[in-house]
C-alpha cells in the first residue's frame, strides 16, 4: 500500500510537467491566435480605423456658432452710454451654413474612407494570418529537416563502423572508412546551416507573433498533412472578387473619391452666414422717453469670384483622383486573378510531387539503401554505391517536407486572397 501511494504521488507530481510539456508545443492555429493578439502592426491599423470612425460625424456637422460682445459708437472722450443715441452695448451670435448638401457629401466621403479603413483592417488580418501560417510550416519543415539529418548522422555513423570492421579483418578498403568520414562530416555541416535556419525562421515567427525574437519556439509534430484538391481557378476568382477586402477597400475608396467630386461641383453654390445682434440702448430720447433697444439681422453670401481657377481646378482634381482610384482598382484585380493562377498551379504541383514522394519515391528509395547495406555487409554491393543510395534517401526526405511545407504555405496564400473572413457577411 505505501508503494502504491509513492507512485501515486509521484505520478501527480509529474503530471503537471506533462501537461506543461504539451502546452508549450506550438500548433499553427495557436500562433495565429497569439499574432492577432499581440502583433503590433495589426493593433496598429485597428486604432487607425477607430480614429477614422470618429471622422464622418465631425465633417458632417456646421461648424460651430459665433458669438459676438460689441460696444458701437461709443463717444471717445468719456465713454458715456447715454451721450449718444447710437450707442450701443451689442450681444449677437452668427452661424454659418454651407450650402445645402455639401456637409452630407462631404460626411458620405470620410463614411467610405471609414469602411475603407476597415478592410485595411481584414486584410491586414489575413495578410498576418498567412504570414504565420508560413512562417510556422517553414519552421515545421527545418524541424523535420533536422530529424532527418539526425536519424541520417545516425545511420552514416552506423556505415562507418561497418567500413572500420571490414577494414580491420582486411575485407574492406581504407577508402571506405574515409569516404564514410567524409559524408558524415559533410551531414554535420549540413545540421550546422540547418540549425541557423532554425534560429532565424523563430525569429520571425516570434516578431510577428508579437513575441521577444529569442524566445524559443516547439513546434507541434501532429499536423495535418493532407493537401486537398482545390477549386477551380474560375471559382477561386469569382470568390476573390466577392470576398477579397483589398478590393472592398477599392470600391469604397472609388465611392469617397466620387462624393468628393460632387463635392466641389457644389462649390460653385454659395455658402451662407445669418446672424442677430441685440443692441442695448442707455439714456432719454429729447422727448424725454427711454431710448428703445435696437435688433440687427445679417445675412451674408460667399460669391464664386474666381471660379477658373479655384472652382474650376477643384472639379478637376476630382475627376482626376477618381479615375486614379479607378485604375488602381483595376491593377489590384488583374494582379489578384494573375496571383490566383501562379498560386493554383504551385499548390498543385506541390500536391501531386508530395503524393509521389509519399507513396512512390521514398519507399523506393528506402527499399534501395536496406538491399544495398545487406549487400554491402557481404561485400556484394560497393561501399560508394550504399553511401550514394543514402544520401539520395536523405534528400528525398527532406524534399518530402519541404514538398509538404510549400503546399501548405500555396494553400494559406490561397486563403488569404480567396476563402478569407469576409467582414460583409
Amino acid at each position: 500500500m505505501k508503494i502504491f501511494m509513492k507512485s501515486f504521488i509521484v505520478v501527480l507530481l509529474l503530471l503537471p510537467l506533462e501537461a506543461m510539456a504539451v502546452e508549450s508545443s506550438l500548433t499553427v492555429d495557436q500562433a495565429v491566435e497569439i499574432a492577432l493578439k499581440g502583433n503590433p502592426s495589426y493593433a496598429q491599423i485597428q486604432a487607425r480605423y477607430k480614429a477614422m470612425q470618429d471622422i464622418p460625424s465631425q465633417v458632417g456637422s456646421l461648424p460651430d456658432p459665433t458669438i459676438s460682445l460689441n460696444g458701437m459708437n461709443l463717444p471717445a472722450n468719456d465713454f458715456d452710454t447715454k451721450q449718444e443715441a447710437m450707442t450701443q452695448l451689442q450681444f449677437g451670435i452668427s452661424q454659418a451654413i454651407p450650402f445645402p448638401g455639401k456637409l452630407s457629401l462631404k460626411e458620405k466621403a470620410a463614411e467610405f474612407e471609414a469602411a475603407a479603413g476597415l478592410d485595411n483592417v481584414y486584410e491586414l488580418r489575413l495578410r498576418l494570418k498567412q504570414q504565420v501560417t508560413s512562417s510556422w510550416w517553414e519552421l515545421y519543415y527545418i524541424e523535420r529537416s533536422l530529424d532527418v539529418i539526425e536519424a541520417n548522422l545516425s545511420l552514416l555513423r552506423q556505415f562507418v563502423k561497418i567500413a572500420e570492421t571490414k577494414y580491420k579483418v582486411g575485407d574492406g578498403l581504407q577508402q571506405d572508412v574515409l569516404l564514410a568520414q567524409l559524408e558524415l562530416s559533410k551531414l554535420l555541416e549540413q545540421e550546422i546551416s540547418v540549425k541557423n535556419l532554425r534560429k532565424n525562421e523563430m525569429a520571425s515567427l516570434n516578431t510577428l507573433m508579437g513575441e521577444n525574437a529569442n524566445k524559443q519556439i516547439t513546434i507541434s509534430k501532429s499536423v495535418d498533412k493532407t493537401l486537398a484538391p482545390i477549386a477551380p481557378v474560375e471559382a477561386l476568382i469569382e470568390e476573390a472578387k466577392e470576398k477579397n477586402p483589398l478590393l472592398k477597400k477599392d470600391d469604397n475608396l472609388i465611392k469617397a473619391a466620387e462624393s468628393r467630386l460632387a463635392l466641389a461641383e457644389k462649390e460653385y453654390y454659395p455658402d451662407f452666414k445669418v446672424g442677430v445682434n441685440y443692441g442695448n440702448r442707455s439714456g432719454n430720447n429729447l422727448n424725454g422717453s427711454r431710448r428703445d433697444d435696437v435688433v440687427s439681422l445679417m445675412l451674408n453670401m460667399s460669391v464664386p469670384l474666381y471660379a477658373s481657377s479655384k472652382q474650376d481646378k477643384g472639379v478637376s482634381q476630382r475627376k482626376n483622383e477618381l479615375s486614379q482610384r479607378e485604375y488602381s482598382r483595376q491593377d489590384t484585380h488583374n494582379a489578384i486573378e494573375s496571383r490566383i493562377v501562379s498560386l493554383s498551379s504551385d499548390y498543385s504541383k506541390s500536391r501531386d510531387l508530395f503524393k509521389l514522394f509519399d507513396t512512390g519515391i521514398i519507399p523506393q528509395a528506402q527499399q534501395t539503401v536496406d538491399s544495398m547495406l545487406s549487400g554491402y555487409k557481404v561485400s556484394e554491393v560497393d561501399f560508394l554505391n550504399l553511401v550514394r543510395s543514402q544520401i539520395t534517401l536523405l534528400n528525398y526526405q527532406i524534399r518530402y517536407w519541404r514538398t509538404l511545407s510549400q503546399g501548405k504555405q500555396f494553400q494559406a496564400k490561397l486563403d488569404e486572397i480567396t476563402v478569407g473572413e469576409n467582414p460583409y457577411e
